[in-house]
């Protein structure tokens, strides 16, 4: 007996190591090789699951990772936010900001585990990776895992499909009779598993699948079919004639409340009350106004292979020029080169129209360059591009070979019959919920990093301010000419055309401190030598931008001599000296 517990107890031993020794690891090209914080990237955690990540990371590299709470959900869970910085390097609140985000739509889950993926990365690399170290000591990264903690747990818990719940857990009435959320789906066989319900039927377009008994597919017009579909599992609960029509969480689209261009539900589907009526989305709105540093921003969602960026609705073109097109563009198409299956598209142009999302509330309200991925595509089956023709049909053949070769038949539910109490004798089966939209384990980290490096780029290219010259002449009379040249060494501006068109954040300030200054202008031809005067406080010039890898070029006169400090002080490109 003792030898048995003393085995178990050095199983328990083994089992709560959680790193290898240096001797026993080979370092893979791009990764941490042996991470203080360990994670398993091929699977899914709950929102208390990403918070225990986030604590340990924070808890391993305090230098590098901080977390704070920004506000509360509906049923009051915290809210977090990473920080994600060289906390020795600089003025934290002045680093060029890149925020982040995944999961406003509850279902689409993974933006949870590819922004915490990213906050990971990034706190693990900084040891072993010079690009990341300097990353880090120039940038700072804001970092929301989840906006949707609530029902991102209902989700993964409750009796849900692929496609629910897409809202928060806010109760509403959506089928108008009095009552909330008193019809969703049922787990019928209590197999755990929501999936769907056929029924046999001379006169259904439905028939088995020679080639595989699990897919049902639809018969053409005039050939006799055997089964009709019934849809997800459920009952009339509520004794109205429907099934399913009043779900836990009720329908509104978190993304369609965000307070640019919002119009009413009977505009845009989803639109709740007005703007901001979502919890949760104010939470981020209030973190991000906070910190005007933020100059680029990514959310996460699924599905699809997209790289969306705004506008939503065609009647905002006017809000995206053809100068920061070029931006977006540039950074857009990269995303394409180094994400496989994935297509940079404009969301009005190339996929709906869209009123009160958040990507657009981000650039018309804040002047902040960002985007959407829509996370997991069908290409990453088998490689396929699944363009023209009927794309739906092959996409779903596939389907069924990738679940039967690749996941060892483990996401789908295979046909039974069960007895139905409105609609008598059935069948259950199909797909889990956790196929689909979500990516399969083994496709996870993969996915998620190259998401990651696409944010990262994008990060990177966060205006870099430089004080390339100072350069003085004596003009006589005791008067000097002091000329300071600044350059932006990233692709995004200081302030976006929108930005500036509209005022949203305060000019760039250069500034020569420590000097008599008599006169301050901007120099708008160098090779002319014509400048423009500011009359007022000459000292500090004010700047509409700094375009990005371009540079600008003010001069002072001073009288006197003495030492003296030219300073550049930017919202969203930083604070630089010289």
């Amino acid at each position: 007996m003792k030898r048995i517990i003393y085995t178990f107890i050095i199983l328990l031993a083994g089992l709560s190591v959680s790193a290898q020794t240096p001797d026993q690891i080979f370092k893979a090209a791009g990764s941490p090789p042996n991470p203080k914080v360990q994670v398993s990237w091929n699977r899914y955690y709950t929102s208390e699951g990403l918070w225990a990540i986030a604590k340990k990371l924070s808890e391993a590299h305090p230098n590098l990772v901080k977390v704070e709470t920004i506000g509360k959900t509906y049923e009051g869970r915290d809210m977090i936010a990473l920080t994600i910085t060289d906390f020795s390097k600089g003025n934290v609140d002045r680093k060029p900001g890149m925020y982040v985000d995944g999961n406003i739509h509850s279902n689409e889950i993974q933006g949870g585990e590819f922004a915490m993926y990213t906050a990971w990365y990034l706190a693990e690399s900084w040891y072993y990776n010079d690009f990341i170290k300097d990353l880090l000591a120039d940038k700072v990264f804001y970092i929301v895992p989840t906006i949707n903690p609530d029902a991102r747990n209902d989700y993964m818990k409750g009796v849900n499909t692929a496609n629910t719940p897409r809202s928060g857990m806010m109760p509403i009435d959506d089928d108008r009779d009095g009552l909330v959320d008193e019809d969703g789906y049922d787990d019928l066989n209590g197999d755990g598993e929501v999936t769907m319900m056929r029924r046999k039927n001379p006169n259904g377009r439905y028939i088995i699948d020679p080639t595989d008994p699990r897919q049902m597919i639809e018969v053409e017009a005039g050939e006799p079919g055997e089964y009709e579909m019934l849809g997800y599992e459920g009952k009339d609960n509520d004794g109205d004639g429907e099934v399913n029509e009043d779900r836990v969480g009720g329908y509104y689209d978190p993304n369609r409340d965000w307070g640019w261009n919002w119009q009413p539900e009977y505009i845009q589907r989803g639109a709740h009350k007005y703007p901001f009526s979502v919890p949760e989305n104010r939470n981020v709105m209030e973190f991000v106004m906070k910190h005007p540093n933020i100059g680029g921003a990514q959310s996460f969602h699924n599905s699809g292979g997209m790289i969306l960026r705004g506008p939503g609705a065609e009647e905002d073109r006017g809000t995206y020029n053809a100068t920061d097109d070029k931006v977006y563009d540039a950074i857009g198409e990269l995303g394409e080169s180094i994400m496989p299956g994935y297509t940079y598209m404009v969301v009005w142009r190339d996929l709906y129209t869209a009123f009160g999302g958040e990507l657009d509330w981000f650039h018309g309200c804040r002047g902040i360059f960002t985007f959407t991925n829509e996370l997991y595509h069908p290409y990453f089956m088998f490689g396929k591009d699944y363009k023209g023709g009927r794309r739906g049909d092959e996409v779903q053949k596939d389907m069924y070979k990738f679940e039967k070769n690749l996941l060892m038949t483990d996401a789908f539910v295979d046909w039974k019959e069960f007895d139905h109490p409105e609609l008598g004798k059935i069948e259950i089966g199909g797909f889990r919920k956790n196929f689909g939209r979500d990516n399969p384990g083994f496709l996870l980290e993969n996915d998620a990093h190259r998401n990651m490096a696409f944010l990262i780029f994008h990060a990177y290219h966060t205006p870099k301010l430089v004080i390339e010259k100072v350069e003085e002449k004596d003009l006589g009379g005791g008067l000097k000419q002091v000329t300071a040249t600044i350059a932006n060494k990233r692709l995004i501006p200081t302030h976006s055309s929108h930005d500036t068109k509209n005022k949203i954040i305060r000019p760039d300030y250069v500034s020569l401190e420590g000097a008599n200054v008599v006169a301050g202008m901007v120099v708008t031809d160098v090779d002319m030598n014509k400048t423009t005067e500011q009359k007022v406080a000459p000292a500090k010039i004010a700047l509409e931008n700094i375009p990005g890898m371009e540079a600008v070029t003010v001069r002072w006169i001073v009288s006197g001599s003495g030492k003296y400090t030219v300073k550049v002080d930017s919202e969203k490109g930083g604070v630089v000296t010289k």
